[in-house]
């Protein structure tokens, strides 16, 4: 009974999610902070030829300013990081609490840690100043695909190691 407490990891994680989609976009704005604490403006001339679309907007040193592109890119960074993190989380729970077989754990895994990401979107649009994008858990998405990918040569490289 003990072993499904592995279970807490998940779902404690899918708890610190659920409470940081909770906040709106104000609570969690760290364009202040970057430019009251760094100068990044030595960035502006490597960076400034990056122009791309996001969710119907311009993202670029000229339309965010550079603390708005750094921290564009540290959200959506975010979004890889902690959908990784889960996506380990799961795997864990499954190896120590199931008998699937190590396929079906990556599976399942993946699809829970994916189904989760809808579900953190859907949420965000109850959230003030926050809109869900499917672009998002399409980069959620993305942290998990790396999150199974390292995991399965991680064990297939030990497994080799360990038969010879």
């Amino acid at each position: 009974m003990l072993k499904y407490l592995y279970w807490l990891l998940p779902v404690g994680w899918m708890g610190v999610i659920f409470y940081s989609s909770a906040q709106p976009y104000e609570n969690q704005d760290v364009k202040p902070i970057l430019a009251s604490k760094f100068d990044l403006s030595f960035l502006t001339p490597y960076l400034d030829w990056v122009v791309m679309t996001y969710h119907n907007s311009e993202v670029s040193i000229r339309a965010l300013g550079i603390e708005g592109f750094v921290e564009f890119f540290m959200r959506k960074g975010a979004h890889l990081g902690v959908f990784f993190i889960l996506m380990c989380l799961f795997v864990i729970a499954l190896i120590k609490t199931s008998s699937f077989k190590w396929s079906v754990t990556l599976a399942v895994s993946f699809l829970l840690t994916i189904a989760y990401a809808a579900i953190d979107e859907f949420h965000q649009g109850f959230t003030a100043n926050r809109t869900p994008y499917v672009g998002d858990v399409i980069l959620d998405g993305a942290g998990a695909l790396i999150a199974l990918i390292l995991i399965f040569f991680f064990r297939r490289f030990r497994t080799k190691k360990h038969s010879t």
